[in-house]
């Protein structure tokens, strides 16, 4: 589709970029349409407005389906950016500004216990921060990150993109969780190699791909595979409980380990340690988000979860 050169700035209106940010996630004119209750054919207008008053184009027009063009994928982006600063800035507007910096952390639970010992020294300082916890992997948190519907993320930054931030705070002592009676139950600390053939409960790759990873890594770097229990849970405790059943063994990092009738054996011959990190947008570092990047970076070195032995944290 060829389209007219902009002349000046272009003038963009905030419908045609919700309508645009819809159509993105539909790739469907009609569900878009329905969903911003309002009529197909409107919603056809608004998007080639604003294409033209970009002067490029966004959507890919196929005959049986649509796509976003490379320039769609950059300017969707910075679109659901500027609606989510349009959405905080309203929140702000009707709070009357009497509500301190609020954080919006991405995390699951295995984060969570890494990071709570960051967040209550950050609570201390500044009692006047409101955190919100979304339960989000890696993945998804830096989705959200990058269309702002997070502040910090909090997991494994092996591959996050470019335009995330990362700030390494902890290494943590991987360990095997099995119920009492247990033959590795009776050791002080399990070889890695001793895993083989035990039912792991493993992570949902589709939710946290890069713990999973890490466990599968570290299993074939001893020469085996890891076998995987078929069940799953969500969450610590109910995956404690399967693993208190004896329906299956688990490897939790140290700052996970559950209050459960199940006992924790550090994993070593290797020693893998865990690699938790912040994640935030490089190009926007509110005070807030600096300041538990500094709280985290400050406690990592005063606690020893980060040194110079790092074992197997890649």
């Amino acid at each position: 589709m060829k389209l007219p050169e902009s002349t000046g700035s272009p003038r963009v209106e905030l419908r045609q970029l919700r309508y645009f940010v819809t159509l993105a996630e539909e790739l469907h004119f009609g569900r878009a349409a329905a969903r911003e209750h309002i009529v197909q054919s409107a919603l056809s207008q608004q998007i080639q407005r604003l294409e033209r008053a970009l002067a490029v184009p966004l959507i890919a027009r196929h005959a049986r389906h649509l796509a976003l063009t490379e320039a769609g994928s950059r300017f969707l982006i910075e679109a659901r950016q500027i609606l989510a600063h349009v959405e905080r800035a309203a929140t702000v507007a009707q709070s009357g500004g009497d509500n301190g910096p609020v954080l919006r952390i991405g995390v699951l639970d295995e984060g969570y216990e890494a990071v709570r010992p960051v967040l209550h020294e950050l609570l201390a300082r500044y009692p006047d921060t409101e955190v919100h916890l979304v339960h989000a992997g890696v993945p998804e948190q830096c989705r959200c990150l990058a269309d702002g519907r997070l502040d910090v993320g909090v997991g494994r930054a092996s591959a996050v993109p470019a335009e995330i931030a990362t700030e390494l705070f902890r290494l943590d002592p991987l360990g095997l969780l099995v119920p009492d009676g247990h033959r590795l139950a009776r050791l002080a600390a399990v070889p890695v190699s001793m895993l083989a053939g035990e039912r792991l409960l493993l992570p949902d790759e589709r939710q946290a791909p890069e713990f999973a990873r890490f466990l599968t890594d570290l299993c074939r770097s001893s020469g085996f595979v890891p076998n995987r229990y078929r069940g799953s849970a969500q969450g610590l405790r109910p995956a404690a409980d399967l693993v208190a059943r004896g329906s299956c063994a688990m490897v939790v990092p140290e700052s996970a380990v559950p209050v459960a009738d199940v006992r924790w054996r550090p994993l070593v011959q290797p020693t893998p340690r865990y690699p938790w990190s912040l994640l935030w947008r490089a190009h926007d570092t509110p005070r807030h988000v600096g300041a538990l990047v500094a709280t985290a970076r400050r406690m990592g070195r005063r606690e020893g979860w980060v040194t110079a032995d790092v074992g197997l944290a890649s």
